[in-house]
């Protein structure tokens, strides 16, 4: 790999990689033991959001979407800050791997 190829992809993961901006719409998940709250939400098209996902339990939590291709654990007490960036409308199933025979919560995308 060239020097330029090299600098483009360093650019592309950079560009990729920036935090959430603090005017991003956010929306605030709980999960406790596995019980996530809400169980649906709506959420807007086409617009980069944040989910703030808060392990209110003692046990770890693992948020895992296929659909949404995002997986985060969370340590118990502690909360992440998943981006999800220009959602095409739809529905998508997210649930705690760590619990996933209990309801999956899905997020709607309007």
């Amino acid at each position: 790999m060239n020097l330029r190829a090299a600098a483009l992809l360093l650019t592309l993961f950079a560009c990729s990689s920036l935090p959430a901006l603090a005017d991003d719409p956010t929306f605030k998940i709980d999960v406790k033991d596995g019980v996530i709250t809400p169980l649906e939400m709506d959420v807007p098209a086409n617009t980069r959001i944040r989910l703030e996902v808060t392990n209110s339990g003692t046990s770890p939590a693992e948020f895992e979407s296929v659909q949404l291709k995002k997986e985060k654990v969370i340590a118990g007490g502690n909360t992440a800050v998943i981006v999800i960036r220009n959602l095409d409308p739809g529905t998508y199933d997210f649930f705690d791997e760590f619990h996933s025979d209990l309801p999956h919560a899905k997020v709607t995308a309007k």
